[in-house]
């Protein structure tokens, strides 16, 4: 066993970064996980490399609710050039067809953005992370292998219209989880009456998480221990409930317990549990069938470890 391997840690918590421009969201996590010395680690939301902004990277027990965080709705800020397809659909690819721009108006923008606006179905990129037959769609793009997709629906909260000028546009979307914005915005300029890539995005919203809450990537390699979360800041939608250390001990064991009147207690819900120290163990389903509590997924937390790093307290702005 390497040393570096040796000095790795137990780490818990949630970070969240301010991806950088140029970076594989891959690497991002590398960088946290070096800064942390952390054995365990993923992130919740790829971001491609010309893409910035909030970008949560989960560490130990954190793992166990990154397809939370990969099921939120997401806001960017994107910007769309105008006049020119890439194979890619940002200024990373190469350039495959150039139209004319026709003469833009805010009225023309608006009208084209509010056919998107509600549920919409989008065929997904063949530039992109998701697998056929074992193999990333990219790795056959790559390669001039054009492998037939689907189409998905994906909803479309909200679409402004930020700015604009001769041939660029800059906008913000509200979007299911899901939705690719290179695509959004090929189409905008289809529907535009021309072809156009982006050549800027910005991830400002995951969920719960804001732009406000996250930090530089660098800020975070330097004062790690400041910048990272409990992982119970990606449930705040939830429920929460407070248990006895005997009740906490017998759902562990597998067992129900009946005699809680959680909210809501004829629809079958999730619930966040903490312990009498105030320590989130689990996720607890109640079953409004049959009016009774369960461990759905447990988090074993061991913040008294002094080899370990359990972040406790949440350190998102109110």
């Amino acid at each position: 066993m390497s040393n570096s391997r040796q000095r790795r840690r137990v780490v818990n918590g949630i970070v969240l970064v301010d991806k950088p421009v140029g970076m594989t969201s891959t690497e991002v996590v590398k960088q946290v996980v070096k800064a942390y010395r952390a054995k365990k680690a993923g992130h919740s939301g790829t971001l491609d490399p010309f893409a910035t902004g909030l970008l949560p990277v989960c560490l130990g027990e954190a793992t166990k609710v990154s397809s939370m965080l990969l099921a939120s709705d997401k806001r960017y800020i994107a910007t769309l050039d105008l006049g020119q397809k890439t194979d890619t659909g940002d200024h990373d690819g190469e350039v495959i067809e150039s139209l004319p721009v026709p003469d833009l108006t805010a009225e023309m923008i608006e009208q084209v953005l509010a056919s998107f606006r509600g549920e919409i179905a989008q065929v997904p990129p063949m530039y992109s992370s998701i697998k056929f037959e074992g193999k990333s769609l990219h790795v056959y793009a790559r390669k001039g292998i054009e492998i037939e997709r689907e189409p998905r629906n994906v909803t479309i909260h909200e679409l402004k219209l930020l700015d604009f000028n001769v041939a660029q546009i800059r906008f913000e979307v509200h979007c299911s989880k899901g939705t690719y914005i290179r695509v959004l915005g090929a189409e905008i300029a289809e529907a535009l009456g021309t072809v156009g890539h982006l050549t800027a995005l910005h991830r400002t919203q995951t969920g719960i998480f804001h732009a406000k809450d996250m930090r530089p990537l660098h800020e975070i390699c330097t004062y790690p221990n400041s910048s990272i979360h409990p992982l119970d800041i990606a449930l705040l939608e939830y429920p929460a409930l407070y248990l006895t250390a005997a009740q906490k001990e017998h759902l562990w064991l597998g067992g129900f317990l009946f005699d809680l009147l959680p909210e809501q207690t004829d629809v079958t819900h999730m619930i966040r549990l903490y312990d009498d120290q105030g320590m989130v163990f689990a996720m607890g389903e109640w079953q409004a069938d049959k009016q009774r509590l369960k461990i759905k997924r447990g988090f074993h937390l061991n913040p008294d470890d002094p080899n370990a790093l359990c972040a406790t307290q949440p350190r998102l702005d109110s």
